[in-house]
């Protein structure tokens, strides 16, 4: 069987530890970071923001390792230029029109082109590549995977606060991100052909220069053979960031064998997952979740059992049971936003947050 390789970006904020602002900073940090770390550690369009990516890895204990040590490292050089490391979708109460832009012709044309919509976007993000034999079978899997975004997505939620703002959201990045074109649930496509035909078509009109300014939650990557799920706050814990990524590759390989087999997972469209995404957004793993297949909602816990039955033939083979299974402790502790807003309600001191996520981000390192 094809071996679906594993690769795992993580977007983290750069925190003052004395004001726990964000601090637009990062320059020092990426820069003794290449010298450690290469092409691991790059810098984002926010100078607030750093982003560290593992290599390749062929199963989730080599993810596991890799994904340990860039949190290990980025926080040591963080704090070697008096700085903390942060893992959380928005930041409590930073203002993004505070922060600074890295200078890059990128980013330039970004802002250029969408102007506050692109100096707002000051999210942090994990994605996640699963590496796959071909583009159409990656299409194939695309089409199918997508009724499974947010069953992952409300696991991840880890951004309730905005600009000071208790939102009421469990993950308000997506509502940030959402001002961008080309987000969201990804369109049903016939063949790679049909995907390509698509790209194509952007750069021909001038609306894209390639297809990395495709950004949805779910993607065929433009230039590597992988899908790339780009849904997910960014966890606090390592622990629960490996846990997605053993999820996802659980669930890219489920589908391959049924389609191996002749049998696939029912395709749903677009307009009905997102009434799924939304919910996920407001509720995170407290709320209830459309089955579309019965035609009801159902609690997100009993859903989140149904999803472990679906992957379980899959978990041995890839070694992944037990960092699958870590499900029940988010379940369990609640997510990262469940957290956050235990500790304001604790505290009603918003400061007091972002040392809680510092402190998280660091758990088990």
């Amino acid at each position: 069987m094809h071996q679906f390789t594993i690769g795992i970006e993580e977007e983290f904020q750069t925190i003052d530890p004395e004001t726990r602002a964000l601090r637009s900073h990062m320059s020092k940090i990426v820069e003794n970071g290449k010298i450690i770390l290469k092409e691991r550690v790059t810098a984002e369009m926010h100078q607030s923001v750093v982003e560290v990516g593992t290599n390749i890895c062929t199963n989730i204990e080599e993810a596991r390792k890799e994904v340990t040590y860039l949190r290990k490292m980025i926080i040591d050089l963080a704090k070697q230029q008096n700085l903390r490391i942060a893992a959380a979708g928005t930041h409590p109460f930073s203002d993004w029109q505070d922060e600074l832009i890295t200078p890059n012709e990128r980013y330039d044309k970004l802002i250029e082109e969408m102007r506050d919509v692109a100096r707002g976007n000051l999210i942090f993000g994990l994605h996640v590549h699963i590496g796959i034999p071909d583009r159409d079978t990656g299409v194939k899997l695309l089409n199918s995977l997508t009724y499974f975004l947010p069953h992952i997505y409300a696991l991840s939620t880890n951004s309730p606060f905005w600009c000071g703002r208790n939102t009421g959201f469990k993950s308000y990045r997506s509502k940030v991100f959402d001002k961008f074109p080309r987000t969201g649930i990804p369109e049903y496509f016939e063949t790679a052909h049909d995907y390509d035909d698509y790209v194509n078509l952007l750069v021909k009109t001038g609306c894209i220069d390639n297809g990395k300014k495709i950004w949805w939650d779910l993607r065929l990557h433009p230039f590597y053979n992988t899908i790339e799920y780009r849904v997910c706050d960014i966890p606090m814990r390592a622990d629960e960031t490996i846990c997605l990524a053993a999820l996802m590759q659980a669930l890219v390989v489920k589908i391959y064998k049924l389609m191996s087999k002749n049998l696939n997972f029912q395709h749903y469209r677009k307009i009905l997952v997102n009434e799924n995404k939304w919910r996920a957004a407001r509720y995170g793993i407290h709320g209830k979740l459309i089955d579309f297949g019965r035609k009801e909602e159902v609690p997100y816990f009993k859903l989140a059992e149904e999803l472990l039955e679906f992957v379980d033939d899959v978990l041995d083979e890839l070694g992944s049971r037990k960092e699958v299974e870590y499900i029940h402790k988010i379940l369990e502790m609640g997510t990262g936003a469940d957290r956050q807003l235990a500790v304001w309600e604790a505290t009603h001191d918003l400061s007091r947050v972002v040392d809680y996520i510092v402190e998280e981000t660091e758990y088990g390192l």
